[in-house]
């Protein structure tokens, strides 16, 4: 029953965590951070370091390791002289809701396959047949490390270019890639029913992507034209191109990029699936491991590119200038403020998400994180950050639907699209009697 009524707080904190994340990044990328004493708008420059925030997330999943190593000291030195401690965060780490005592394995204990699957009365300390993820074979986390440095910075990128809210509903499309993928490389079977999910979830991305296009937001919280031009030209070396977009086309290849972006990350997701399927290790550790992996790529990257192009007269305070870009961040209070908040935010996003996935199931934290885009379009209503868009409207309620259709949440609209199995189930179940009042 305690773990059962810690539900709630879990799914808060993930909601609350995943939208403080997405707002703070905005809100990062619309600091002034050069020139901003000058009285016309146009000289002003606003902080656009998409591959640092993209170091800010990776620390911010190592922070993974800092809840274990809590949890070894809780349980080391604290647990044992509590007559009568039950917490489910910190002794023994997680609990499925229904587990039992007898179940509980020490996080530490690397000898037992951890059990990772949807079954919560499943012990965690069950041999499901896995080899144990460590060694040399804990850098098969790189690949989806990988895919997710290049993901999220895209996705980074993209948000330059639009409202948070269509930032956020855009990603939706992750679960279209995440379907074909998973049919392509690890031979799942989808129905017919999933198929039209999919398309409609395809066809909400896209009158998202149009509500940003046909009705632009106020410049005041958007790039300017000269501040977007600038950062593409780092990124894409046509900056007398990019200076003459007009706002629809830049809303446009943002929603572009953020789409692409989730080819990188439903890549990151099967690869991860595959690992998990073959190899045991437990959730946060596998989180951790990634934050490791990426944060050196990505750094031994950024210094890479930062003395072949960023030192470069065409390349200076654009992406790749880390120097320009770290003395942004530590410079300016606000930058650096919320870099130390996104860090915590994505950490408690993380840990808090697969604290609902081993309590409820993967198909709930799906659910809730739909939620979370309802959440930051209200945040960024009530910020004023953008105005109120009924096609966009159209497009989150299509989002919705289509995940929910997809994850088995809502019925499909024709028994026809069901699998004839579930269909024969249906038929043999006898109604319900009514109940009289």
């Amino acid at each position: 029953m305690e773990n059962k009524a810690l539900i709630p707080f879990l799914v808060t904190m993930m909601l609350v965590t995943g939208v403080c994340n997405t707002i703070l990044n905005k809100y990062q990328d619309m600091q002034c951070v050069r020139n901003c004493e000058s009285p016309d708008p146009s000289e002003r420059h606003l902080f656009e370091q998409p591959v640092i925030q993209t170091i800010q997330m990776f620390i911010g999943e190592m922070g993974c390791w800092l809840v274990l190593f809590l949890s070894f000291v809780f349980k080391r030195f604290i647990s044992p002289h509590l007559s009568n401690n039950t917490s489910p965060l910190f002794a023994g780490g997680y609990h499925p809701v229904n587990g039992d005592d007898h179940d509980h394995v020490d996080d530490d204990d690397e000898d037992h396959p951890i059990n990772t699957g949807d079954d919560p009365t499943k012990p965690s300390h069950a041999d499901d047949g896995r080899i144990r993820l460590h060694g040399r074979r804990v850098f098969l986390l790189a690949v989806p490390a990988c895919c997710d440095i290049a993901g999220t910075t895209l996705m980074n990128v993209g948000l330059l270019f639009v409202a948070a809210s269509i930032y956020q509903m855009t990603r939706g499309a992750l679960v279209l890639f995440v379907g074909l993928f998973s049919v392509l490389f690890l031979h799942r079977k989808l129905y017919l029913y999933q198929w039209i999910a999919l398309f409609v979830v395809v066809v909400g991305v896209a009158i998202v992507g149009l509500a940003g296009a046909l009705f632009g937001d106020n410049p005041h919280h958007d790039l300017t034209k000269e501040n977007a031009a600038a950062a593409v030209s780092h990124a894409v070396l046509q900056a007398r191109a990019v200076a003459q977009t007009p706002e629809a086309v830049k809303a446009v290849i943002g929603v572009f990029l953020i789409a692409v972006a989730q080819i990188f990350t439903a890549s990151q997701f099967v690869s991860e699936e595959w690992i998990l399927e073959n190899y045991a290790m437990d959730p946060i550790r596998v989180v951790g491991w990634e934050g490791i992996f990426g944060f050196s790529v990505t750094v031994i990257g950024s210094i890479i590119l930062h003395l072949t192009i960023g030192k470069t007269d065409a390349g200076r305070y654009g992406y790749f200038d880390a120097g320009e870009g770290w003395r942004q961040v530590f410079s300016n209070q606000a930058v650096m403020i919320a870099s130390l908040l996104i860090m915590v935010s994505i950490g408690g996003f993380n840990f808090f998400g697969l604290s609902v996935t081993r309590s409820v199931s993967a198909t709930s934290r799906s659910t809730i994180d739909t939620c979370r885009t309802l959440f930051i379009w209200l945040v960024s209503l009530a910020l004023g950050w953008e105005s109120f868009k009924w096609l966009q409207v159209l497009g989150f309620v299509l989002l919705v639907y289509g995940t929910f259709l997809f994850n088995d949440i809502v019925r499909p609209p024709l028994r026809a699209c069901l699998p004839r199995e579930r269909r024969e189930r249906e038929l043999l179940l006898p109604e319900e009697p009514i109940e009289h009042i």
